[in-house]
């Protein structure tokens, strides 16, 4: 297989210049540390490779707090649930993770990744 190496910047919704932005318009950095600077704790995790077909290209990112505020995306909904789970114990710990799911994997049809790819994924404690 040969890596996909689409650029985010393919998938903004907004003009090619500026920050990668959610399908609401806003941009989940800037959301991340509005919420860590009220107080809470916050992960981010960030598609940092695929393979084959994969739903979000690298650099899509997914913002976490620990009141379950969620902003951005990894997957298009298919890996979301097992990153969340992973984000919290993040928060908790401090401990970044690379998490990785792919078809060949259990777990990948466990966290419903049947798009027929790999992704990467690392998740680290906004401090």
């Amino acid at each position: 297989m040969s890596e996909n190496t689409t650029p985010a910047a393919q998938d903004r919704t907004s003009s090619q210049e500026g920050p990668l932005l959610s399908q609401e318009g806003r941009d989940p950095l800037s959301e991340a540390l509005a919420w860590r600077n009220a107080g809470s704790k916050v992960a981010i995790a960030t598609v940092i490779a695929t393979w084959g077909s994969s739903p979000r290209p690298v650099g899509s990112q997914l913002v976490i707090d620990d009141k379950m505020n969620m902003l951005g995306s990894v997957s298009g909904g298919c890996i979301e649930g097992a990153v969340i789970h992973e984000a919290q114990d993040v928060m908790q710990t401090g401990a970044p993770k690379l998490l990785e799911y792919g078809v060949s994997d259990e777990q990948a049809w466990e966290v419903g990744l049947a798009c027929g790819g790999t992704i990467r994924v690392f998740v680290e404690r906004l401090d």
